[in-house]
């Protein structure tokens, strides 16, 4: 616990770096876009070093290709577990935006929490909920 909120922690496979997110990580989204369905990823958002810590060493990668990447992926350089994606430029208030892989996570800390899908690669827009959490995208 943190300030008397709850605390998720994700681990990459080797142990050597990771996540927390502390307080309620909301709906949890599942994104088509090229990078999220190669990745796998399910996300939970907030600020660097607000409510999301990382912790322990971190390797980049920004979209090859791209004239202007608006984003980086965090992953571990030991065993190349995803980690997390940061905005490679700060919002209107100076804040960086981040999200982290809550696949990450302990299932029974996420199984829970409902999921948002979000048209990433075509329209950029939410779609319709069909009451899965995160539990029913593990397998």
């Amino acid at each position: 616990m943190t300030n008397g909120e709850a605390v998720l922690e994700g681990r990459c496979l080797c142990g050597d770096a990771g996540w927390t997110l502390a307080g309620d990580p909301g709906s949890i989204t599942a994104c088509n876009c090229t990078m999220c369905r190669r990745y796998g990823a399910l996300w939970a958002y907030d600020y660097e070093n607000e409510r999301i810590r990382m912790t322990g060493p971190t390797a980049t990668f920004a979209r090859r290709g791209k004239a202007d990447p608006a984003l980086e992926i965090h992953f571990c350089p030991s065993c190349g577990c995803l980690l997390s994606w940061r905005g490679l430029r700060p919002e209107e208030d100076g804040r960086r935006r981040m999200a982290v892989n809550i696949r990450l996570a302990e299932p029974e800390a996420v199984a829970d929490l409902p999921i948002d899908h979000f048209d990433g690669l075509d329209s950029f827009e939410d779609l319709p909920g069909d009451g899965r959490c995160v539990r029913d995208m593990w397998y």
